[in-house]
């Protein structure tokens, strides 16, 4: 927990024990995870907790939001030295449409994309939806 308490210092938030105990959960995951994941997990929890538990470390740079096309926002742990730029921290995110689980391809970046003049880019967001290697063998 030690390694968890100096990540939330270096990204200037309060170590609090919900949000040690979420954080613990997310790098335990290999894969991006919803608040009704999180809120299963920790069961004797409040909802809204849980929700500003995961706002608070997407606000400083410590998970992404994924939308997957599955209608339910996932989460995901931010790699080493992220900032969730738009112009440099984009990656691919891979859902299989057969375990339902969607897994960031951080070493496959989205390219920065030149939008015509008056286009202000907010979100990227580049999905590939399939059978992953777990459930294809």
């Amino acid at each position: 927990m030690d390694n968890l308490d100096k990540l939330l210092e270096i990204k200037n938030v309060r170590p609090t024990a919900m949000r040690l105990l979420v954080l613990k959960f997310l790098f335990q995951k290999k894969v991006a995870v919803s608040l009704t994941h999180i809120e299963e997990y920790f069961d004797n929890s409040e909802r809204t907790t849980l929700y500003r538990t995961l706002k608070t470390f997407e606000i400083n740079g410590i998970v992404h939001k994924i939308d997957d096309g599955t209608g339910t926002t996932k989460y995901a742990i931010c790699e080493q030295n992220c900032n969730c730029e738009l112009e440099q921290d984009l990656h691919l995110h891979f859902h299989c449409k057969i375990c339902n689980e969607t897994v960031c391809l951080t070493e496959h970046k989205i390219p920065h994309i030149n939008l015509p003049e008056g286009f202000i880019a907010e979100d990227v967001n580049l999905v590939v939806k399939g059978i992953c290697g777990k459930c294809s063998g």
